[in-house]
Parts: structure tokens; sequence; C-alpha cells
């Protein structure tokens, strides 16, 4: 049930905050166990087989938190986040090592070809947050309930934001329809969903028209300059107004059920370094990546040379949690050569002026897409090859959709700013129901591709 689709946007969430708003006033003690049910529904809605693995990964890791409030054995934490790490590596890398052993001679091992259960990444990177936390005293055991709308409140469950239990458990005890800003929390979440609809349908969609064609020419064959860099730059801001208006649906979609979930971008194609774009960018990701691994591995506090290595050991892992394919583990080495260098250079106190250094953040960026998109090394190559002028040069480079969302996305305000900014009004009312009714039958009317963070 995609979040731009008819059963979601005319069905699922209606009837929702219908049941939702009904329990919270007559039975308000029934408000979480209601949103747990509608999450599992949710959930399972993509393939009811795996309703079991949600609910066992639910009921297994609260039931080692309370053992391990019982018998404080830390044992008991570090088992529970290697098995959590297995068996997403069961599911998501299994094929992926099986198929780099092969290369290796005398080896043949079988494939496992295994769907992946959609949000296995997220949800399990909640758990091993909420683990963590426990295991060093900054958390408590909460009931089963609690614990399990955590991990599957459905707004975030399927791609984010990553959410740490400090930022929600304590709201789920509010009654949100009994606030006296109840009404315009509600209207406000109504207009993130509308705007975070519009950057999907309105140009993250038009953009992957510019995508598609492009990177499946470079599989098969080399590919013109133009060619190159419409289907490069169109990706840079196609997966920013794609993952970006996901977040931005997700967020007004869970305050319209009383939840404040973080904000996961921050005009990231803005960003003076490196360093300063992973600020911006998947913001919850990069703050887990920090606190559960960067940090773990010795960060900044052992000398240059472990923090190097913590940096670039970081982004490759980050980079193979993408996806189970070379082409991402690449992508995370290059962020981790690129934030290596930075620090280096910061270390040297060496100067860099603000507009080179967006130049340089916003090349390395944009170039580094490349490996994230492409199928394969080649495909990788031959745009590339189009990209630094070494194919023919081409012609038809589709510019206009390009400008507009870099204009978007460089100049404008995040969308909860954008929201939050004008006073309610009848009129704004209207215009946002206009716009809405021109996205449902823009949906209808056209492709409508998935989130692309999904697949991961």
């Amino acid at each position: 049930m995609l979040f731009n689709s008819y059963a979601f946007l005319i069905v699922f969430l209606p009837a929702a905050l219908a049941l939702h708003a009904l329990v919270e006033r007559f039975q308000p003690a029934g408000r979480l166990p209601l949103l747990l049910v509608l999450s599992i529904v949710f959930y399972g809605y993509w393939d009811w087989r795996f309703i079991p693995l949600i609910i066992l990964s639910i009921v297994i890791n609260w039931s080692v938190a309370m053992l391990f409030a019982s018998t404080r054995r830390e044992s008991l934490i570090v088992i529970a986040i290697i098995a959590n790490l297995f068996v997403l590596a069961i599911f998501k890398y299994a094929d992926f090592f099986a198929g780099l052993a092969n290369m290796l001679p005398g080896v043949s091992l079988p494939k496992l070809s295994l769907a992946l259960p959609l949000g296995i990444s997220f949800f399990t990177f909640h758990h091993v947050m909420y683990l963590t936390d426990l295991k060093a005293g900054r958390t408590k055991p909460f009931d089963l309930l609690r614990y399990g709308l955590y991990i599957a409140f459905f707004p975030q469950v399927l791609a984010g934001p990553l959410v740490r239990w400090s930022e929600i458990m304590h709201q789920f005890d509010e009654r949100p329809y009994q606030r006296s800003d109840a009404a315009e929390r509600f209207a406000r979440g109504i207009m993130l969903l509308i705007v975070g609809l519009a950057k999907k349908v309105l140009i993250g969609d038009q953009l992957a028209a510019n995508v598609n064609p492009v990177f499946a020419a470079a599989e098969l064959g080399a590919v013109t300059v133009a060619q190159a860099w419409q289907g490069t730059l169109s990706f840079a801001f196609q997966i920013y107004f794609d993952f970006s208006g996901y977040t931005d649906m997700a967020l007004g979609i869970a305050l319209m059920f009383g939840i404040v979930l973080p904000q996961n971008f921050d005009r990231p194609y803005r960003a003076l370094s490196l360093q300063d774009f992973w600020r911006r960018w998947h913001m919850t990701l990069s703050r887990f990546l920090r606190d559960y691994l960067y940090i773990a591995l010795g960060g900044n506090r052992h000398g240059l040379a472990v923090q190097l290595l913590a940096l670039f050991a970081t982004m490759t892992l980050g980079g193979l949690w993408h996806g189970a394919g070379l082409t991402f583990v690449a992508w995370g080495v290059a962020h981790g050569v690129g934030l290596g260098a930075g620090l280096l250079w910061r270390r040297a106190g060496w100067p860099m002026h603000p507009v080179i250094g967006w130049f340089l953040t916003f090349l390395f960026v944009v170039l580094a897409w490349v490996l994230f998109r492409a199928e394969s090394f080649q495909g990788a190559l031959n745009i590339y090859e189009g990209l630094f002028g070494l194919s023919q040069l081409g012609t038809g480079f589709k510019w206009r959709t390009i400008a507009w969302a870099a204009a978007f996305a460089m100049i404008g305000p995040t969308a909860w700013v954008l929201v939050h900014k004008p006073q309610p009004h009848p009129l704004l009312a209207v215009a946002l129901a206009v716009i809405f009714i021109v996205l449902l039958l823009k949906i209808g009317d056209s492709e409508s591709y998935e989130f692309i963070y999904f697949q991961f």
C-alpha cells in the first residue's frame, strides 16, 4: 500500500483516522492497541506472509529486553543484536555474499532467492538502537504494546525516518485530540502530506522519465554527453524529491495521529562540505551511523588514523546497507574517502571559500550518485565516460525539469518550515483541497513509481 496510491489515500488513511478519532474520544485506552493493529494491517497489505516476521521480531526483542532488566546480563543484548543483524543478512545479503564466494575457484554456493521483507532494514535498526541504549542504561523496558508500536508504527515502518525511542515513547501516552492546538496540528499534518505527495508526483516522478531510459541505455553501451548529464543530474534531484517527499508524507500522516516524528532532510544540496551534506541528508540515518557505528569503531577519540578508518568503515557499511551490490559498496567507499579528505583538509587548517566548497560538494555528491543508481560497474563506467566528454556530444538535453527541481531543492524552504509558516485561512484550505484533487488525478493519469527507498 504505497503512500501515493488510491488504496492508501482514499481508503486506508481516512478509515484509520476515523477509527482513531472515535476510539480516542470514547475509549482512550484502546488508542494504542488500535494504532498497533492498523500498523500490522498496513504492513501485511504488501504480503501477509511477512506479518509473522515482524510480530516475532517484536516479541523476541521485547522478551530479551525484559529478561535483561531482571538479570542485567549484557550478553543477552549482544546476542540479540547479532541475531537481528543475522536475520537481516539472511534476507538481504545471503545471495550477495554467495555470489561473491562463487567467484572463487571451486566454490559453488546455492542462492536462496528469498523475498526481501519491506522495511526490514529500518525496523532492524530500531531494535538495535533500543537494545544498545538499554544495555548502556539510557532507557528502560517498556510494555509489549508500546514497544510493538515503536517498531511497527505504520507511517515510518517501511522507510523511516529512523526514530529513537526517546523521541516517540512519551507521545504514546498523550491524548492528541484533547490538546488546545489539536486542529492546527491535524491541518498542518494534512499540508505536509499534500506537499510531500506533490514533491513525489510532480517532481520526482517527472524526473524519473529523464533517468530510467539513460541508465537502461548505459547498461547496453555508450551514452552521449547530453544523456549522461541529463540522467545523472535528474537522478540527483529525483532521489531527493522522492525520498524527502516520502518523509514529508510520513511526518504529516504521523502528525494527524498526534505523533511528531523527526525531520530527515534540511536542504542537503546547499551543503558547503561533505560533512555538512550528511548532516542534512537522511539525517536520522546519519546520526544512527554516527552514534551506533562510527563512535563504536573509535570515532575521534583515538587519534587521526583511527578516525579516518572509522569514517571509511562506517560509510562503506552504510553503502552496503543501502543495497546488496558492489556498486552500493563503492558508493559508500567514495563517501568514506571524501569525508576522510575533508577531515584532513580541516586538520591542515586550509581555507575553503563557501562557493568553492558548495560547488565541490555538489559535484562530488552528484558524481557519486552514478554508482548508487547504476545496475553494474560497466553501466556506471559508460555514464562516467559521457559525463567526462569521452563519448559523442549528443542533443536533446531536457533541462527545464532539472532547472525547476534545482531551484526548489536549493532555494525553497523545507516542507516542515513551509507548512508551519501560513496562518489558518479558508482560502488556504480550498487551495490545498484543489491541489490534492489534482494530485489524485495525476496519480491516476500517469505512471506512479514506487518510492526509491522501499527497496532498502
